[in-house]
């Protein structure tokens, strides 16, 4: 990826590096679809921009005496540990660690900053990820969340990489970057120790702004070497094993986040199969990991699906 140039402002910045199709495909799509709820989803409807809807819920769980219970819930987040074997990883880079955080929803609720903040400002790993959907809402004002998103920066390691949710506006991005985070726009980096070499890439939002770009991602990447993927959704997980990835770490389902006994999740709203939506699994030899996220969309309430960070270790199989 492109460093800035001195002086450049923030949109000829951003098209200098993805190219002023996709920016004008992304703001686009942000600025027709803003005011709606119907739009470009594959589910169709936004239903997370609909506020009448967060009020039945509430008012549901509320008579049925669960509201304060699916609350606490939502707010006890739980830290995974998760292990890929990986035969051709760099011996340099066994035991490497990656700290997984994805739907973060920061300005859900006053005190999910501080939730995940106090999750994740002890915990000891070597670059952080983060999968997308930092704010709660798709349409409106993003500056909560960016602030929220400062504050939580601070407690995370001193290399982070980023891509965007379907929530997120890639009008965000300078203002992360500007925070010590490197936001993949369909782009890869290249992660070293002692000669041998590591390649991150990460795509844009695939479900709702279907601006991703496997090949930009890693038509550079070499054949032979490890690559990880970062995707928001877990839907192009088909795609990615053709484009050579080894590794694919994703958000977006929350795993449910409302579910029945047992873990099994309502809904995912991901055109996926099921087994690639919550948790660890394999396709074909690729590993990927799909994290139910830490924080949560339309009513901050979880029941059967603890919100989680997932500490992931690279180990030579």
């Amino acid at each position: 990826m492109e460093l800035p140039e001195n002086n450049e402002k923030p949109e000829d910045r951003l098209a200098r590096r993805i190219g002023r199709v996709h920016l004008r495909q992304r703001v686009g799509i942000e600025d027709v679809y803003e005011a709606k709820v119907f739009g470009q989803s594959r589910s169709f409807l936004a239903v997370e921009n609909l506020d009448a809807l967060d009020d039945v819920i509430r008012a549901f769980l509320k008579v049925s005496f669960l509201l304060r219970r699916g609350q606490d819930n939502a707010r006890k987040i739980v830290i995974r540990e998760h292990t890929f074997a990986l035969s051709h990883l760099p011996r340099v880079f066994d035991g490497y660690r990656v700290l997984h955080i994805t739907d973060l929803h920061l300005d859900m609720a006053p005190d999910i900053p501080d939730v995940l903040i106090d999750a994740v400002k002890d915990l000891e790993y070597d670059i952080c990820v983060l999968t997308g959907d930092y704010r709660a809402k798709t349409i409106g004002d993003f500056e909560p969340c960016l602030a929220a998103l400062a504050q939580v920066r601070q407690h995370l390691g001193d290399t982070v990489f980023a891509v965007l949710g379907n929530h997120d506006s890639i009008r965000m991005v300078p203002a992360i970057e500007d925070m010590g985070v490197t936001v993949l726009l369909n782009e890869f980096v290249m992660l070293e120790r002692e000669g041998e070499e590591l390649y991150l890439a990460g795509v844009d939002d695939p479900h709702y702004f279907r601006a991703d770009n496997l090949q930009k991602a890693a038509d550079e990447i070499p054949e032979e070497a490890v690559s990880i993927l970062m995707s928001h959704s877990p839907e192009i997980y088909k795609n990615a094993l053709h484009a050579g990835f080894d590794v694919m770490l994703s958000g977006h389902t929350h795993g449910g986040q409302i579910c029945l006994p047992g873990g099994w999740p309502l809904t995912v709203n991901a055109n996926c199969k099921r087994h690639v939506c919550r948790g660890a699994w394999t396709y074909h030899g690729m590993q990927g990991y799909t994290s139910a996220g830490s924080g949560v969309c339309i009513v901050d309430v979880r029941f059967n699906c603890p919100p989680e960070v997932v500490l992931h270790r690279l180990v030579r199989a």
